[in-house]
């Protein structure tokens, strides 16, 4: 495939540059230097954001008259099925979109990717200190970095302040799960659905078990099951984070028909008022306007955010995050000016500039300063002050695995199995990973 044919999705980019470099050189221009082309390969659909990475390049460009940074589109499905063949081919891109976890490491284990530790800790580490800790962890594995951070997620509650209201609960009252599992029951009584949920695309079920894994055995139990130390994920706190979303399921919490629901439609309940929590994104507020039968959805005054809560006795802390961490993995051949340019793309000013678009929730230190939501604000606060953050356990554990953690969580919620087995499925799945 030849990339350059993509570019048109988004206005195209200068490919006449390299015919006018090579030109000059054959016109006797000795002096002039063959232009560098570095090509970006992206995902991202929404045009606002595209020219705001064009305006980017334009800059880096002017600074760097040798550079020609080639953006490349691939729609997100057609973008997973040909990667692995892209990395392989002589169309490979520089860098590329990388959600972390799993899935990176095991494109780091092909031999396809740089290792970027080098260029995090050249000049006493000045690119390292440029990002949060956090960003960096998340995208290291035994030792060594494999992509460049860019953006970083949380999964948060959000709820509907007026169905709050008229169920007399608080949010600010839910601190404990107990406390969460009582709000759910005055909800119900109210005559309210209490949460949306979308169980169709099973992933977004996976967040409660996911965090009540976190909150019941903290880092120290999620690192040893996955790494294939202990009992796994047979540990007690994993099985009585089940035991927990079980609980949750058997007070039927969800809207009618949610094991069919995508995530849209799970969004579209929320911002059409017809349940009054949700557990989501960081954008989750923007998202349900897009998805609510009218177009508006809920006011952004009337929608409230809360931490997901801790439960009694739990080794985890309120302050760990579940969440997205995203990175620009750099293959094996990219030159300097690759990362010299991932390095610009990255830094704190246009970090800034792309929290202010609402673009993303930065990694860039010092840049969490440009989110002005209100929501997106109080998300980069909690991040902020993160102690362990936390990559979706269906992308950390990889594909495989995370397939089956997302039907687990789904299947224990709606009571047709118990956690001791969910837990066994996962274990049997992660074994046959080994």
């Amino acid at each position: 495939m030849n990339f350059m044919l993509k570019n048109a999705a988004f206005g195209g980019r200068r490919i006449a540059s390299m015919a006018a470099a090579a030109g000059m050189l054959l016109a006797g221009a000795g002096a002039a230097s063959a232009t560098t082309v570095v090509k970006w390969l992206h995902l991202e659909t929404d045009p606002k954001n595209v020219a705001a990475w064009e305006d980017i390049v334009k800059k880096y460009e002017a600074q760097h008259p040798d550079v020609d940074i080639q953006m490349q589109f691939l729609e997100n499905e057609a973008f997973k099925a040909k990667l692995p063949t892209l990395l392989q081919s002589d169309d490979v891109p520089d860098f590329f979109f990388s959600w972390g976890g799993g899935v990176l490491k095991q494109q780091s284990e092909t031999g396809a990717l740089q290792d970027v530790t080098a260029a995090l800790d050249a000049d006493g580490g000045k690119l390292r200190k440029a990002y949060t800790p956090a960003s960096i962890d998340g995208l290291t594995f035994d030792g060594k970095t494999w992509a460049i951070p860019y953006k970083v997620g949380l999964v948060s509650f959000f709820y509907n302040k007026a169905l709050f209201a008229k169920a007399g609960v608080k949010a600010e009252d839910i601190k404990s799960w107990t406390d969460f599992l009582e709000a759910v029951k005055k909800i119900k009584a109210a005559g309210i659905v209490p949460i949306a949920g979308g169980g169709g695309e099973k992933w977004p079920i996976h967040f409660y078990w996911s965090y009540l894994v976190m909150r019941e055995g903290g880092q120290k139990v999620f690192d040893a099951a996955k790494n294939g130390e202990g009992e796994g994920f047979l540990d007690p706190a994993i099985i009585k984070a089940g035991d927990d979303l079980a609980e949750l399921g058997k007070l039927e919490p969800f809207q009618p028909g949610y094991l069919g629901a995508t995530w849209p439609q799970t969004l579209g309940v929320f911002g059409d008022g017809k349940a009054a929590m949700i557990l989501g994104f960081e954008a989750t507020e923007a998202n349900q306007r897009k998805n609510a039968g009218d177009g508006k959805g809920l006011a952004p005054d009337n929608i409230g955010r809360f931490v997901f809560p801790t439960v009694e006795g739990g080794a985890g802390k309120p302050t760990d995050t579940l969440g997205g961490l995203n990175g620009w993995a750099v293959t094996k051949k990219a030159s300097k000016e690759a990362i010299d340019f991932l390095a610009f793309l990255t830094n704190a000013d246009n970090e800034r500039a792309m929290a202010k678009a609402g673009m993303l929730l930065p990694v860039a230190v010092g840049a969490d300063d440009g989110v002005v939501n209100p929501l997106l604000a109080e998300s980069a606060k909690q991040l902020a002050g993160s102690t362990w953050h936390q990559n979706f356990f269906d992308q950390d554990l990889g594909a495989a695995v995370g397939r089956v953690v997302n039907d687990v969580s789904v299947e224990i919620v709606s009571g047709q199995m118990n956690s001791k087995d969910g837990a066994q499925m996962i274990q049997d799945a992660f074994e046959l990973e080994q």
